[in-house]
């Protein structure tokens, strides 16, 4: 074994599931399973999780079933995270069950339903995906008859509240939430945290770059002088000759995604080294995260980010249909705020009065939850009067 590793085979400063500091409600054991192994089951049964499949990342989900959605999108994250966090012998499975649990808050329709959300809720605190994935596991889901939410370990509920770093400014829900369960908001998150986030960096562009080409938004060897695309494509291509277009683009994308993840890994390697870490804590006081890009790979990074701002999510296809989705959304926010008796008897109960501010959050957390397909439908049966009620 290597000297550096416990017995259980991860590294000091990895979370270890035995010094776990348990759930908010106190459970028996769960046998062969650890309590991440548990957090991690419990995030795939929930109705939260199902719901990712028919919510979507930049197309709405009718545009073409080959895209990806908010579901394969995270379970793309789990792999990577899980190849990062074996590579760097931390928790596996902590670093997976965040990553399965990191989009759970993100309403119907990408980022649009984000900002319309965010725009209506602005008197009452706005809306971030993150507090609202927080939401969703510690209150939404009914799933349990001793508990609201999927009772999950303080450490999957620290790296899902501040997996992007330190909270000074909380949302108002998670600062609520942090009252009555503290989860050291100021403190980076644990390294199984950081390897969550990065991994959904890294998954994100490379399969919007697929994507985009896929649907015709931008042809790659528009993307090719970007250093990082260029190394990758050229190599492709030199190392299988004759290879047709649409495999050469995912050989590229498969060599961008595996240059990303060795660069985090030797980066993280590095700056463990020289932080020389004993625990776990050790991590979460270090005044910057230790998974990281190098800064090459980073540069790299945010020039295939602004490619894509331009060529993919700037795109008017992908603009039109943001922009009467984010209509769609605002017009259901508006229609069930001022009337929240057309809402279904649960939600109903969680409104109260007309107008009122728990009546915006009930009409926010039902919207957030909607999947796309739900969502087009509640907006054409609210707002066309020949169809029943």
């Amino acid at each position: 074994m290597d000297p550096k590793r416990l017995p259980d085979g991860l590294a000091p400063w990895a979370v270890h599931a035995g010094n776990s500091r348990g759930r908010l409600f106190p459970e028996p054991g769960g046998g062969a399973r650890s309590p991440f192994q548990r957090d991690r089951d419990r995030i795939i049964h929930s109705t939260a999780f199902r719901r990712l499949q028919y919510k979507t990342q930049v197309f709405v989900y009718h545009e073409g079933d080959h895209f990806r959605t908010r579901l394969t999108h995270s379970l793309e994250v789990a792999q990577i995270a899980r190849s990062i966090a074996r590579e760097l012998a931390l928790d596996e499975d902590l670093a997976e069950a965040l990553a399965l649990a990191h989009d759970l808050g993100h309403p119907p329709f990408g980022h649009g339903g984000e900002d319309a959300l965010d725009a209506m809720m602005k008197p009452h605190g706005g809306f971030d995906h993150n507090a609202q994935s927080l939401k969703a596991v510690t209150l939404l889901e009914t799933r349990y008859a001793g508990f609201d939410g999927l009772n999950l370990t303080w450490e999957t509920l620290e790296g899902l509240a501040k997996h992007n770093g330190p909270l000074r400014r909380p949302p108002p829900f998670i600062a609520e939430y942090d009252r009555k369960h503290p989860l050291d908001l100021t403190s980076h998150a644990s390294a199984e945290a950081q390897v969550a986030a990065i991994a959904d960096d890294i998954a994100y562009n490379n399969h919007d770059l697929d994507d985009g080409v896929r649907a015709g938004l931008f042809p790659l060897e528009d993307a090719a002088p970007l250093p990082l695309v260029a190394e990758a494509w050229e190599a492709a291509k030199r190392d299988n000759p004759g290879l047709p277009r649409d495999r050469a683009v995912s050989e590229t994308v498969r060599r961008v995604i595996n240059a990303m993840v060795n660069d985090v890994v030797a980066e993280t390697r590095r700056r463990i080294a020289a932080l020389d870490p004993k625990s776990a804590d050790d991590i979460r006081a270090h005044d910057r995260p230790v998974v990281a890009f190098s800064e090459g790979m980073m540069e790299a990074n945010n020039q295939l980010r602004a490619f894509l701002f331009q060529r993919m999510y700037r795109h008017w296809r992908v603009n039109r249909t943001t922009q009467k989705c984010k209509r769609a959304l605002q017009m259901l926010f508006t229609l069930l705020h001022g009337e929240p008796r057309q809402l279904p008897p649960w939600w109903q109960a969680k409104a109260g009065e007309p107008g009122s501010a728990a009546a915006a959050a009930a009409v926010c957390d039902y919207l957030a939850g909607m999947t796309d397909r739900y969502a087009l439908e509640e907006h054409k049966r609210l707002t066309d009067p020949s169809i029943p009620g």
